[in-house]
């Protein structure tokens, strides 16, 4: 906004709460600062007295959410009233981070959807995203002090999330610059998560498509902050990875295993996973999808892509999304995929659920003192599943055969570790001849009084066992991550 900015503009703080973002700025008289509880108006006139650069007839209590513009000081209505003045208010916000929602370690249920603004907005913006009590201020802010400059810090789900695909199309600005950092750089914020500063001219109606912010990360050994590279956010309505997801969902009655599908966002990753026992509240909000002969391959690319890439604070909020079809010729992207979801920590398969279909080996290569009762998943990797298909009423049922899946040096190293650690289990007394890798992790490791697997065992043969597995595993997800970004799963 140029060197001398403060002098040129004026600045309303609408979420100030005691006034922290304010500490820095010069110009006094160019301020207002506005909270909601009057508890901390009172510590804003505190410190007015101990040096702070307010005035204090600017300093008031006022919900943002709630109360008309006509409880304003006079001197900040006549701005906000007065079109060429308003072009120059910076609204300069730290807005709560709150969601109105039934579930999630972070929601707290009706904060959002009982005010004024929700009620009156809900229709033309959507209820969903107006859940988030932040995108209650951008729209008011948007609707009621039209042309002004947003200069805000929130989460940067307002710009990728499917959700705000209605708010997005109300909310209309020019983007002018934006930071990133990691939300547990506030105080009181222990989120692993984004969150950004951005600058927006709300007088130009741009759609927002997208987003480059600077990240800045903590530097340790300085105790300050750097320039760690460019973060973009992509708004552009692509189709989120449901609908792909959806594509392939079958219905049969027989299904050697279920996923538990979530939301197309990174921060869902660890939702994400199999079992042959989903529990009755997965079921009724339809978040449990069949694993069949003739979607595994698919549901082993899903499991994959989600687990293959490590959640960071920093690609929380990115969007899976509906990818381009080369995956489809792509056979050893396919293997690897149905090679990491075999032996990821994220398949949840159980023998204590019913038929364990997904032992990887033969009785034979693993030493087994019995025989399976499955041995399915050997079957479908050497080609040998056989399935009838719906024909033409002559010729009746259709008979095909499976082909035989070749792997890849990565995937082979997988295989091998797996084994080994297979072959010790079935060495013990008393194994579960049938058991998964979910079976022997849970024997080895024990559980915790609150029956939580715990992290490690105190047995040293399986633990370099395991160890090793899982650095095969970190060496496969490498293989599979650039064909994650190719194939248009996720965007760089």
């Amino acid at each position: 906004l140029g060197k001398d900015w403060q002098d040129e503009y004026y600045i309303w703080d609408c979420a100030a709460g005691t006034g922290n973002l304010l500490t820095g700025l010069t110009n006094k008289y160019n301020i207002w600062t506005s909270t909601l509880d009057k508890q901390d108006v009172d510590v804003m006139k505190d410190r007015i007295k101990n040096g702070a650069n307010l005035l204090e007839n600017h300093v008031f209590q006022f919900d943002f959410l709630n109360d008309d513009f006509s409880k304003l000081p006079k001197p900040l209505k006549k701005i906000i009233d007065d079109p060429k003045k308003r072009k120059k208010l910076v609204v300069y916000i730290n807005p709560p981070y709150a969601e109105a929602s039934s579930y999630g370690r972070d929601s707290i249920p009706l904060v959002a959807n009982e005010t004024k603004i929700f009620n009156q907005y809900k229709l033309s913006v959507g209820a969903e995203a107006l859940n988030e009590l932040f995108s209650q201020f951008f729209i008011r802010i948007y609707k009621e002090i039209t042309g002004c400059i947003l200069a805000s810090f929130s989460t940067p789900k307002f710009i990728t999330s499917e959700k705000f695909i209605k708010f997005r199309f109300n909310f209309k600005a020019k983007y002018i610059k934006g930071l990133v950092c990691k939300a547990n750089t506030f105080d009181n914020v222990k989120g692993h998560f984004p969150i950004g500063f951005l600058i927006w001219y709300l007088s130009i109606k741009d759609e927002i498509k997208q987003v480059s912010t600077t990240i800045y990360e903590t530097d340790k050994i300085l105790s300050s902050y750097r320039k760690a590279g460019i973060k973009k956010f992509d708004s552009s309505l692509n189709t989120s990875i449901k609908s792909w997801r959806s594509s392939f969902y079958l219905f049969g009655e027989n299904p050697i295993g279920y996923m538990i599908i979530v939301g197309p966002s990174m921060q869902s990753n660890n939702n994400t996973f199999y079992t042959n026992q989903p529990v009755q509240s997965y079921i009724k909000k339809g978040m449990v999808a069949n694993i069949e002969y003739g979607n595994i391959i698919e549901m082993s690319i899903y499991l994959a892509i989600r687990h293959s890439i490590t959640t960071t604070w920093l690609n929380n909020k990115d969007i899976f999304l509906h990818p381009n079809d080369n995956w489809q010729k792509d056979k050893k992207f396919q293997s690897n995929c149905l090679t990491f979801t075999l032996f990821h920590s994220q398949n949840k398969i159980s023998s204590n659920g019913g038929t364990n279909h997904w032992i990887p080996f033969t009785e034979t290569e693993v030493n087994a003192q019995e025989k399976f009762d499955s041995n399915f998943m050997t079957k479908f990797i050497n080609g040998k599943i056989k399935i009838e298909q719906k024909a033409d009423l002559i010729n009746g049922k259709k008979i095909t055969r499976s082909k035989k899946i070749k792997f890849s040096s990565e995937a082979k190293e997988v295989f091998d570790a797996g084994c080994e650690l297979w072959k010790y289990y079935h060495a013990q007394a008393n194994c579960n001849v049938n058991a998964s890798l979910y079976d022997i992790r849970a024997h080895f490791q024990g559980r915790s009084a609150k029956g939580r697997m715990n992290n490690k065992s105190k047995d040293e043969t399986y633990m370099k066992l395991i160890i090793s597995l899982r650095e095969k595993l970190k060496i496969l997800a490498k293989k599979i991550e650039p064909k994650i970004y190719k194939y248009r799963f996720l965007k760089i």
